[in-house]
């Protein structure tokens, strides 16, 4: 298969090439970057070295003619105003990573990113590829979740059968890589390090998806809270879910059972450690139940850039092809990081 990555330039773009070039089903890859046209690819992405060619100037039509898949790695709002290009070449599989097309609700999009929905939302499929699974095949068109609503999401898909007392509320810390590449006072190494700090207070963009979703698993007009931060590392997502229920003591059992046979999502015994999920496409969970309080405490560790993005595009659109789930995505990372 053709893939154009447009938007090559950045962490995510950086890890499409990295995984796509790794793919059996992929033997074409070109990659576009307004900002770096015509300048090497392992300059802006050093540890692909090896891989040859430079960042190529074109138009959002000339990327997508011909090609099978068409990833879209733009700032949100930009992905809106080339789709119709994309759209006139027929590329069999349009797959963006940015919010345009996550969110149906228009009002809920709107509070939360301030600007109105697309009106081509209604064309992609929601793809929490965990959760989705073969829903996905034959889809020609797929949102990928964002990094932060992966994780809570994934963490909250099994506790919707559980009917919580009210809505859940997750902790999460992620790493400067999900920022974006381009410096600023957040990402800055040496204001970054050694520090810890709460952002989006009451009004993460990611709850939009969140709260959709959480809405259409539940049929309750209710909205999970995501309290983030951010932390003094790069790479990494990690969340813990609190809830109470008073079916609390069959939330292990009921986990266990919404993930059996799901490849890259393990179900632990004990606490997952971020490390040990870095460059994987895995989501390691751990869920804790207290039969005296009826609490559910649900913690789960995600590669921000891999599952929370890049790995999660792939994996969906292994499913809509009909390819195998787990084509050129890695279960197995580097230990210690």
């Amino acid at each position: 298969m053709k893939a154009a990555v447009i938007g090559a330039s950045g962490f995510v773009g950086g890890e499409l090439l990295r995984l796509l070039h790794g793919h059996p089903g992929f033997d074409e890859v070109v990659a576009v970057s307004r900002s770096r046209a015509g300048r090497p690819i392992d300059e802006a992405h050093p540890a692909l070295a090896g891989i040859e060619g430079a960042f190529a100037t074109m138009t959002p039509r000339e990327a997508a003619r011909g090609r099978d898949v068409v990833f879209v790695c733009l700032d949100h709002g930009e992905a809106e105003g080339i789709i119709d290009e994309i759209e006139a070449e027929e590329p069999g599989i349009v797959c963006d990573l940015s919010a345009d097309f996550r969110v149906r609700d228009r009002t809920l999009h709107e509070r939360h990113y301030g600007r109105r929905l697309a009106t081509t939302s209604d064309r992609f499929v929601y793809a929490l590829t965990d959760v989705a699974g073969r829903e996905l095949s034959g889809a020609r068109h797929l949102a990928v979740p964002g990094c932060f609503a992966t994780a809570v999401q994934l963490a909250l898909w099994p506790l919707a059968r559980l009917a919580p007392d009210g809505p859940p509320v997750g902790f999460g810390v992620t790493g400067s890589s999900g920022a974006g590449a381009r410096l600023k006072d957040t990402t800055h190494h040496p204001l970054r390090a050694h520090d810890l700090f709460a952002y989006a207070a009451l009004g993460h963009r990611h709850e939009a998806e969140i709260e959709e979703q959480w809405r259409r698993w539940t049929g309750r007009n209710e909205a999970p809270r995501l309290l983030a931060h951010a932390g003094p590392f790069v790479r990494g997502i990690y969340v813990t879910v609190h809830a109470r229920s008073p079916r609390a003591l069959e939330a292990p059992a009921v986990y266990r059972d919404a993930y059996a046979g799901r490849r890259f999502v393990r179900v632990l015994d004990e606490p997952p450690h971020l490390a040990r999920v870095l460059g994987t496409n895995r989501a390691d969970l751990h869920v804790a139940a207290d039969a005296r309080t009826g609490e559910i405490q649900v913690s789960i560790a995600i590669d921000n850039l891999v599952k929370g993005a890049a790995g999660q595009a792939i994996q969906a659109v292994n499913l809509a092809a009909g390819l195998d789930e787990a084509a050129g995505l890695p279960l197995h990372g580097a230990y210690p990081w």
